[in-house]
């Protein structure tokens, strides 16, 4: 006997729900807000459209379907199958936080505010998700493969972003490393920070760094095997150089950085509390990861 496939929900806590969770009432809330001269009504808008979002999608799922349903806080504890349909809703930042946790599996992201502009990765409506489900499950549905970013440590340890990885000191200070480039070209660099992206964060973050350079590079598209990369901030000196601070990673080659400083970290995605730590002398090798976002378009 064949296993039903079974339908993922993801979704996050609204704006409603964590102020109710620090003010106690959404009654307190409006009152305190108030005398600041502050409306919640959005955050209650926001709130409901949310919910029937959810509830649309959760009536979509066929009954002789499995259904599972994971707030984004537990998504480091939630175990995906192989087999599973995922669907995020809500915003686009929710499906980079998920892709890291997949291997695979469709993903279809449905934006639950009405009438708003689609988000680059949540690009389907609650009204539409029955039958565009219908023709996941017959494998009809048309799917974009989009690059991730992966970072490994020598040691072993290792995380995946979909938009871009960090690596910077832990206090917001001067990271100190030495990077080389696929070609063998090495410098010493007292900066900001290093950010290695796909095409996916090349509509955000990295796509704000590259428009503040002088001679901005051409980014990859989100379903090009190359990254682009770029450090921030870096600052010259008789021991440090500002000359390897961007360019565009080729497929199948890597950008390594050995920590020169202490309390350097990684993390994917903005992500900041599922991180990487780099001790003096460690070595973290950044290239597009293995695996990759199936997103259903």
């Amino acid at each position: 006997m064949s296993v039903a496939p079974r339908v993922v929900l993801v979704h996050r806590h609204s704006e409603r729900d964590e102020i109710v969770a620090e003010q106690g009432t959404w009654g307190q809330a409006e009152f305190v807000q108030k005398r600041r001269g502050v409306s919640l009504s959005a955050v209650k808008k926001r709130h409901e459209s949310l919910s029937a979002a959810v509830q649309a999608v959760s009536a979509g799922i066929p009954k002789e379907w499995r259904r599972g349903t994971v707030e984004r806080s537990d998504l480091p504890r939630f175990l995906f199958e192989p087999e599973d349909v995922v669907v995020v809703v809500g915003q686009d930042g929710l499906v980079a936080n998920t892709a890291k946790y997949l291997d695979g599996q469709p993903v279809i992201g449905v934006d639950p505010n009405p009438g708003g502009n689609m988000g680059v990765l949540v690009r389907h409506s609650p009204r539409d998700f029955e039958s565009l489900l219908g023709r996941v499950g017959a494998g009809k549905a048309q799917v974009e493969a989009r690059t991730m970013v992966a970072a490994s440590t020598d040691d072993g340890e290792s995380l995946v972003a979909l938009n871009e990885v960090y690596l910077g000191h832990s206090g917001h200070q001067s990271a100190r490393y030495l990077i080389t480039t696929p070609d063998g070209a090495e410098e010493r660099h007292s900066s900001s920070g290093l950010l290695v992206g796909s095409g996916t964060g090349a509509t955000g973050w990295l796509l704000s760094v590259a428009r503040q350079r002088a001679h901005p590079i051409t980014l990859p598209g989100p379903t090009d095997p190359e990254l682009g990369w770029f450090v921030r901030e870096a600052w010259p000196s008789p021991t440090t150089g500002a000359d390897l601070t961007e360019g565009v990673l080729p497929e199948g080659q890597e950008l390594a950085v050995r920590a020169e400083g202490e309390s350097l970290v990684v993390f994917g995605d903005g992500i900041e509390s599922d991180r990487l730590l780099l001790s003096w002398g460690q070595t973290v090798r950044i290239r597009a990861a293995g695996r990759r976002l199936r997103l259903v378009v």
